[in-house]
């Protein structure tokens, strides 16, 4: 997709969210748009998955944050769709959510008030998530006679264990912003008001390297996750030899010898 097509599809009107794009600060926000509650419809998962890999393409993005515009990121998707969606819909669903992760660039999760359900899932599928103290995170669906369907228990067994999992999972039970930070699974806990400063920060930190280099080692540490250590490390050396014939490994490396802050243009 060229860049006009790009920037046609994501001037768009969206179900549920909004794009928007900051060209200076190489960043894009994904705004959920659905107050109070910011529900997530079953089609506004399909083009959530869509706008992540149009901003994939972009060449003016190199950082995406995924946040909402009111007190909840979302207490997640709209029940009565899942009665109503095809099977072939539904089947569908765990891909979309998934967006976020096979995105080549940092995507950021930014969270503060219910994150429950699907909102955890697409939240859990993001490379950093930056809970607020008003975070209360959940995988409420035994409540409705369900399991997560997007990945939700996976990915966060990967992240915080059976036992923890089991809690969150099979007890439908919420925890806190700082609770989820003590578990690993934000980055950071921070005051509801500085929220957005610290995703500002993160922002800028991951600007400052290089946009080949992050994009390698996002792919080698998902790719790296259900290998075995040997292939691993057989992946992250494939990867380094690559790596070191760029041109951002030689800036790198002037820069450091010459006591100044390397410029990286990614390649």
């Amino acid at each position: 997709m060229d860049y006009e097509s790009i920037e046609n599809f994501l001037g768009t009107t969206f179900d549920g969210f909004r794009v928007e794009v900051d060209a200076a600060r190489e960043r894009a926000d994904i705004v959920l748009d659905r107050p109070p509650l910011n529900v997530v419809s079953m089609p506004q998962r399909d083009q959530l998955r869509q706008v992540f890999e149009v901003l994939d393409d972009h060449p003016g993005v190199r950082v995406i944050v995924l946040r909402s515009n009111s007190e909840h990121f979302s207490s997640g998707g709209d029940i009565k769709g899942f009665l109503e969606a095809s099977p072939e819909h539904v089947s569908k669903l765990a891909w979309n959510v998934a967006a976020p992760e096979r995105c080549e660039k940092p995507v950021i999760a930014a969270n503060r008030g219910y994150c429950f359900g699907v909102g955890f899932e697409l939240s859990l599928a993001c490379d950093f998530r930056i809970a607020s103290e008003t975070c209360r995170y959940a995988l409420p669906e035994q409540n409705l006679g369900q399991i997560p369907g997007s990945g939700g228990s996976a990915r966060l067994q990967k992240m915080i264990g059976i036992a923890r999992t089991k809690h969150m999972v099979m007890r439908a039970k919420r925890i806190s912003g700082e609770q989820a930070h003590e578990w690993g699974i934000a980055v950071e806990c921070v005051a509801d008001a500085e929220l957005e400063a610290a995703t500002d920060a993160l922002v800028e930190e991951l600007r400052g390297f290089s946009p080949l280099a992050q994009r390698t080692a996002k792919r080698l540490l998902n790719d790296g996750e259900n290998a075995t250590l040997a292939t691993a490390i057989e992946l992250e050396g494939h990867c380094y030899s690559r790596l070191r014939a760029s041109e951002d490994f030689r800036e790198g490396v002037e820069a450091f010898g010459e006591k100044r802050k390397p410029e990286f243009r990614g390649c």
